[in-house]
């Protein structure tokens, strides 16, 4: 061990475990199907992609579900902007007849202005909460093949009517979430929150939210299952801490996530970035960026330091940690095998 923690190396084998191809969508889709290969052979229960510039998440997925099988397949997340709640029903649908016995997860959030305005075009919109709310209600009504007439703040719809035949084993919602009023959504509204950029330690304080949405809404604890991006990577520490910190401040530029830095402990380096972007000194901005928060979110060191890593995720709080492997070390690819290991206490 690199910090003095105690080695989780022996973890649960059969305790759920999943893997995120954001981190590494530059490698191409042949990186996806390999490294999926991967997780399943390792005991991943779940293959994961996000959606910004790169490639679209369904028929990623469905590649994916193609050429490996076996695995539940998770958007995280999907702009509920860019697609309308009708649209991501017929996309989910259609990737549960692809790909069969599995869950599919449909991971949807309020996005950013950067990635729905400046790099989509499209209009980000106020009401972020009331707005989800919305969109998570509608596309429940589409998922349960009944006719849909819905007349809200931000769609219309009449005699809509999801056109594919879904049996027993349906869509679910993930709500992807990081301040109060959202994750308290997630608690009445959907089946699984995923949670992304946040330290271990902010990890209870964001599940409280939840299974308070859960009570206020009447649904039992443990209703919404608990998923979180997990930021590690089996590669140098101080090596890979420059890509780390840029990571880091390309996120705590946007408000939402700047509050969620800022709660979780990390105000000083938000103010301090604040400054710095002010004076228009992006090298400030970024370096405002400390090595604690780095260190606590971004977390790169040896394979006992991944292990553990993961396991105080899961001793947070965490139901199902979905690991994001950074691709930080000499040899890319290696480095998210070895992670993949790690993560799994392989």
């Amino acid at each position: 061990m690199t910090d003095g923690t105690t080695s989780s190396r022996t973890a649960d084998p059969a305790a759920p475990i999943g893997v995120t191809f954001a981190s590494f969508q530059s490698l191409g889709l042949p990186a996806a199907v390999q490294m999926a290969g991967e997780a399943k052979d390792l005991g991943y229960g779940s293959f994961w992609t996000a959606e910004t510039v790169g490639f679209e998440a369904f028929a990623t997925l469905t590649h994916v579900a193609d050429a490996v099988g076996g695995l539940d397949l998770g958007t995280g997340v999907l702009a509920a902007q860019l697609r309308t709640p009708m649209l991501a029903a017929m996309g989910a649908a259609t990737l549960q007849q692809v790909a069969g016995d599995v869950d599919v997860l449909l991971g949807v959030g309020i996005s950013s202005p950067v990635v729905v305005g400046r790099w989509h075009g499209a209009e980000y919109g106020e009401q972020p909460v009331a707005r989800m709310r919305e969109y998570l209600e509608l596309v429940r009504g589409c998922l349960s093949g009944e006719v849909v007439d819905h007349h809200g703040e931000f769609h219309d719809v009449s005699g809509f009517r999801l056109g594919v035949r879904l049996g027993d084993r349906r869509p679910k919602l993930v709500l992807g979430a990081l301040n109060e009023r959202m994750l308290r959504l997630a608690g009445t509204h959907a089946d699984g929150v995923l949670l992304n950029y946040l330290p271990a330690s902010a990890v209870p304080w964001c599940v409280e939210q939840v299974r308070a949405g859960e009570a206020a809404a009447g649904r039992p604890d443990g209703s919404c299952t608990v998923y979180a991006y997990v930021h590690v990577g089996a590669c140098d520490t101080d090596a890979a801490r420059p890509a780390a910190r840029k990571d880091l401040f390309s996120y705590a530029v946007v408000p939402a996530y700047a509050r969620a830095f800022a709660r979780a402990g990390f105000g000083d380096e938000v103010d301090a970035l604040r400054t710095a972007r002010e004076r228009k000194d992006r090298d400030g901005a970024v370096a405002a960026m400390s090595d604690r928060m780095v260190d606590a979110i971004n977390i790169c060191g040896d394979a006992d330091r991944v292990a553990a890593a993961v396991a105080e995720y899961r001793a947070g709080g965490v139901d199902v940690p979905v690991i994001m492997p950074l691709p930080w070390g000499e040899d890319r690819a290696a480095t998210i095998v070895e992670t993949l290991r790690a993560a799994r206490g392989a």
